[in-house]
């Protein structure tokens, strides 16, 4: 039997390597590595050449086995709601291509006053929110009144429903008549959603300021840092990039919940397909906001999970092949 010093071939198939080979298995076998001895380029073993070609064989047939499982549920879907003795009747109501694209100017132009509402209390919920955060996480006796108010803001604004806190805002405030402050309801609308989603917010940065481990604060103030310093520079960087992806689902659901403000009457993509379906009881305007506010989510739902893989958390998109 031949040993690692005889001139015969690898077991891949390849050259076989000197005696002086390093790692050489039992019987003179060389192991599946990579670069070959004093070699400028990588050759593959054979062996990894057999595992690259087993993994394109069950990525494809992976994705031929979900394509036809797709196309089957799709099909079946399709026959099932068609068959349904009140479809033509749902369809005309509701999926009527011609009075959507009648009615999408309309509807687009309400939607880009939800994307006003929902960008600039965006910003507003994230320096709200931080600063009740912060706020929670102080320490020492004298900042106890203000660690109560955030945990009890925090408390009252999760308990209570949006939809409530806007009907509070957009129509009670108005009724006081206070001088000073405006009566627009889009305003009460937006201080309705800031409210109540800088509760959730706070808690979100809370979790990852305390999810910082203690020793972090201990060597940032050995080295000279200041309290406020620590936090600027140490806590809140690796707090912020541990909970950006639950802040982004956070802003995920404001988006979508913009268009409750539409029931103070604010012409926003809601309101503007309700007054075109009271036009002729048809109810495709609806739909059309509907796809709208998709077309809108579907994109930061990709950008939450690809800053979710980034960040390790490997389960996001898991139920894409």
């Amino acid at each position: 039997m031949s040993n690692a010093g005889s001139g015969g071939s690898a077991p891949d198939g390849g050259p076989a390597r000197g005696a002086g080979s390093r790692g050489a298995g039992p019987g003179g076998a060389a192991p599946d590595r990579g670069p070959t001895e004093g070699a400028g380029a990588w050759v593959p073993s054979g062996l990894q050449v057999e595992r690259l070609a087993y993994r394109r064989r069950r990525a494809v047939r992976s994705g031929v086995i979900a394509a036809i499982s797709t196309v089957v549920l799709l099909v079946l879907v399709v026959v099932g709601v068609g068959s349904t003795p009140g479809w033509p009747r749902v369809r005309e109501t509701f999926f009527d291509v011609e009075r959507g694209w009648e009615a999408l100017p309309v509807v687009a132009q309400g939607l880009w006053l939800n994307i006003r509402v929902m960008l600039i209390c965006a910003v507003l919920i994230v320096l709200f929110g931080l600063t009740l955060a912060i706020l929670r996480t102080l320490r020492g006796p004298i900042f106890f009144p203000l660690r109560v108010f955030a945990a009890a803001y925090t408390d009252i604004f999760r308990g209570l429903p949006l939809l409530l806190v806007i009907f509070l805002l957009g129509f009670g405030v108005p009724a006081l008549q206070l001088r000073g402050l405006p009566n627009q309801a889009v305003i009460w609308g937006g201080a309705a959603l800031v409210l109540t989603y800088s509760s959730y917010v706070a808690e979100v940065f809370r979790a990852g300021i305390e999810s910082v481990h203690p020793s972090q604060r201990a060597a940032a103030r050995s080295l000279g840092l200041s309290h406020q310093q620590t936090l600027r520079f140490v806590v809140l960087p690796q707090a912020v990039r541990r909970v950006l992806p639950p802040l982004l689902n956070d802003f995920v659901s404001l988006q979508k919940d913009s268009g409750l403000i539409a029931v103070l009457g604010v012409i926003d993509a809601i309101r503007a397909a309700q007054l075109e379906t009271a036009e002729d009881f048809n109810f495709t305007p609806y739909v059309v906001a509907g796809l709208l506010f998709v077309a809108l989510t579907i994109p930061l739902t990709r950008l939450t999970d690809w800053v979710a893989r980034r960040q390790g958390w490997y389960g996001a998109g898991g139920g894409v092949v």
